[in-house]
């Protein structure tokens, strides 16, 4: 029966990734950009989350993961802090900079399962000593932590998904000069836990951004950080992907949702019409043969202008205990073609040698050539892979 299974699901991989063209009534063929990789692994740690930006201010963005920063462009490597084991894993899910002292240089906030505990790092700018952690407040269980614009102010609040726990935004407090005070100030916008999974953007066209987790979402109805919300319970999503993604993948001028699964099979994009004043939702199957799609980005990964999904597994999510949790790991991008989506390969294989994209990637043009690498970590270890441009296959 596993022999069965691993037939079915490696030939429909197969089919799916191959390049095909699709055309509908609406949207003119598009052509399918294979990208070429150069893959790199930069460390054999197996710290599951990844940032990247500039350290010491030389104009060069490097890379910090788990206790360590890796400078470029030789990618020398310096300490962080130590970080205790917490069995198959580190209490680091989120690397998320911002000058939070407002000294010049990036910080990062980071949080984790077993701390309980929203912190940030202080940036000793850029010299190679350690860095200071400082605590933002315990909010419980940190599946991992998002940033998103939520008061619309062009600045990004800080929003953990604590499974256990309420929606909570943590909004750093500026002085008047605007510059960072190393301080937060809290804003609940829910009561009621947030289970697996969640996600944040315009669902209803209205340019105002909404709340969605696993069971429903919630529109508001007054001042973002202050006001209320209604939640509408319109989704089972199981344990869904953190995070889930808000973004207008048919062109339709209309936001779908992308969710998968983190912690089992699936990968869907749901979208959404008006039958009166209810909204229905529809769901589309994007990969239902793959599993621990936790992390996810929507970007224009090949340059053409149009958005892709960025994605892969969490290696081990659950340390071997759920189905589909082998050997093998996968990274890819899901090609709208006009009518469905064509998923291409990054990368695949087994363990040692191949990355999915642990909890927290990060998706940046780490070279200046004008290409979108990833940065890929995870207990798989830590990957780079260097966008080398497009190959086009199929018309315009």
């Amino acid at each position: 029966m596993r022999r069965s299974l691993l037939f079915t699901m490696l030939l429909t991989a197969f089919i799916l990734t191959s390049y095909a063209l699709a055309s509908s009534a609406e949207t003119k063929p598009m052509s399918i950009r294979r990208i070429e990789w150069w893959k790199t692994k930069l460390d054999s740690g197996t710290y599951e989350s990844a940032g990247v930006f500039d350290v010491n201010n030389d104009g060069k963005l490097d890379i910090v993961c788990g206790t360590s920063w890796y400078e470029a462009p030789n990618w020398t490597k310096h300490k962080i802090c130590d970080l205790a084991p917490q069995g198959e894993y580190y209490d680091d899910f989120s690397t998320i900079p911002m000058d939070i002292n407002g000294d010049g240089y990036m910080d990062f906030v980071t949080g984790g399962f077993w701390g309980n505990t929203l912190y940030w790092r202080e940036n000793p700018k850029g010299q190679p000593v350690e860095w200071t952690t400082h605590s933002i407040e315990k909010v419980g269980s940190i599946e991992t932590t998002r940033a998103w614009d939520v008061d619309g102010d062009g600045e990004v609040e800080f929003v953990p998904n604590t499974p256990g726990g309420p929606i909570r935004i943590f909004k750093l407090i500026r002085d008047k000069a605007g510059k960072g005070t190393g301080q937060f100030k809290k804003y609940q916008i829910t009561t009621v836990s947030q289970g697996h999974g969640l996600g944040f953007g315009d669902l209803m066209g209205n340019g105002k951004g909404c709340f969605i987790n696993n069971s429903g979402w919630w529109e508001p109805l007054g001042d973002p950080l202050t006001g209320e919300y209604k939640f509408h319970a319109d989704f089972s999503f199981g344990s869904a992907s953190v995070p889930i993604l808000v973004e207008d993948v048919n062109n339709d001028g209309v936001n779908e949702i992308i969710v998968g699964q983190a912690h089992g099979y699936g990968l869907d994009y749901y979208t959404q019409k008006m039958d009166g004043d209810k909204r229905v939702w529809t769901k589309h199957p994007i990969d239902p043969f793959f599993s621990q799609y936790h992390e996810m980005q929507w970007v224009d990964i090949d340059g053409d202008g149009r958005g892709e999904l960025v994605t892969g597994n969490r290696y081990r999510a659950h340390n071997g205990h759920e189905l589909g949790e082998t050997d093998i790991c996968g990274l890819f991008y899901f090609k709208w073609n006009g009518e469905s989506f064509t998923k291409v390969v990054i990368d695949y294989g087994k363990v040692p040698g191949h990355s999915g994209t642990g909890i927290f990637m990060q998706i940046a043009d780490l070279d200046g050539d004008g290409r979108l690498d990833v940065v890929a970590p995870g207990k798989q270890g830590l990957y780079i892979f260097k966008n080398l441009g497009t190959e086009q296959v199929g018309a315009k």
